[in-house]
């Protein structure tokens, strides 16, 4: 796993706080319009249902009070840029918990409903710096958060790809989060300042070893669109499929970031 020595980018936990009920509760009116036979569907998952992705949304959010229920640790020991690299980690039991999850709720509408007021309750008894024990280490809640933003993102995706006509919209904020959060991650795999990658409007960061440029046009540059982001840097779709299709523009022998992606496994 990467070593995130690479200053963190800030976030502001009230904006972020405000974009992830945001971006949840645009996935939970989407849902409370699907027919039984549309939570049947497959998702690009493998096996997972859309029900089962929509319990896995919910999964993500509660993540935030189940940590909030245990006691802080004693001291941090991670930083947001780490989460990137320690999701893969975790996939079984995650899947695990997913199929739990969704025999225990048949009632997707009550059941993240509950997730909403929980967490709205939590969020309000404690501080962004409360530190919480999460999966790659303790951290404070507001970069947490920043993390759930990306499990939103991503997923919100996932269920638009899964159910023909589904077009969930994007909170901006939440969208903004996650893109710079896969950005930085970027920077932190392969440090360096030799390419310059652009995902307007949200995030530009240097990469890759190899002659650092200063001024002028960069020599080696990639840009893209923040949910072609998404998606490359998750492993949705691939490298060469996204340039031959004109959903990523790249110029310079050192913008050929195939061997770099995806970041989330």
């Amino acid at each position: 796993m990467p070593t995130a020595k690479k200053r963190a980018r800030t976030y502001d936990p009230v904006r972020t706080r405000t974009a992830l009920l945001a971006q949840f509760g645009n996935v939970r009116e989407a849902v409370r319009a699907l027919s039984d036979e549309q939570l049947t569907l497959p998702t690009r998952l493998g096996v997972w249902t859309v029900r089962e992705l929509v319990a896995h949304i919910g999964m993500a959010v509660t993540a935030v009070h189940r940590s909030l229920d245990r006691p802080a640790p004693p001291a941090q020991n991670a930083v947001i840029l780490d989460w990137p690299f320690a999701t893969a980690a975790n996939s079984s039991a995650i899947a695990d918990f997913t199929r739990t999850l969704t025999a225990q709720h048949p009632d997707l509408d009550a059941y993240l409903a509950d997730i909403e007021q929980t967490f709205t309750e939590h969020l309000d008894t404690h501080p962004g710096t409360r530190l919480l024990d999460t999966n790659v280490g303790a951290m404070p809640l507001a970069d947490y958060l920043v993390t759930r933003t990306v499990e939103l993102c991503v997923h919100t995706d996932d269920l638009n790809a899964a159910v023909p006509g589904l077009d969930i919209p994007f909170d901006r904020q939440a969208l903004a989060a996650c893109t710079r959060l896969l950005a930085d991650a970027l920077a932190v795999k392969a440090p360096g300042g030799s390419t310059e990658v652009r995902i307007p409007p949200y995030a530009v960061v240097q990469c890759v070893e190899g002659p650092r440029h200063t001024r002028g046009t960069p020599p080696n540059v990639v840009e893209t669109d923040p949910l072609t982001w998404l998606r490359l840097a998750t492993g949705r779709t691939r490298w060469n499929d996204a340039v031959e299709e004109a959903r990523v523009s790249a110029s310079g022998e050192r913008a050929d970031l195939s061997g770099l992606l995806p970041i989330m496994g």
